[in-house]
């Protein structure tokens, strides 16, 4: 199994765009391209304005597949461009690909 931590850092005073990009349209486009989301946070210090996720995969071919579909879904990319059209949200994303550690139980 493999795990990608996703870090979004926001654009000044954009935190709440990208809530609402993800509450109503961004996670009903990743389950229809078989995307699995494990949990959401944000950080404590909110001038921080990043944005946490971790992403399942069953390997890294999957993971590519499915970002690929993704980022080719014309209603996704409606949606970003619309989302988008008073100013960019995401400033940018780092990804941190993990496995489980062997020796805590699951």
């Amino acid at each position: 199994m493999l795990y990608e931590l996703r870090i979004y850092h926001m654009h000044p005073g954009r935190m709440q765009a990208i809530r609402d990009r993800f509450a109503h349209f961004t996670l009903q486009i990743f389950a229809r391209h078989g995307m699995r989301v494990n949990d959401f946070w944000e950080d404590m210090d909110a001038e921080n304005n990043r944005l946490y996720y971790v992403m399942q995969y069953a390997d890294m071919e999957e993971r590519d597949r499915q970002w690929e579909a993704f980022r080719n879904d014309p209603e996704w990319q409606k949606v970003k461009q619309e989302s988008e059209k008073d100013a960019p949200i995401v400033e940018r994303i780092e990804s941190i690909y993990m496995k489980r550690a062997p020796f805590f139980p699951q």
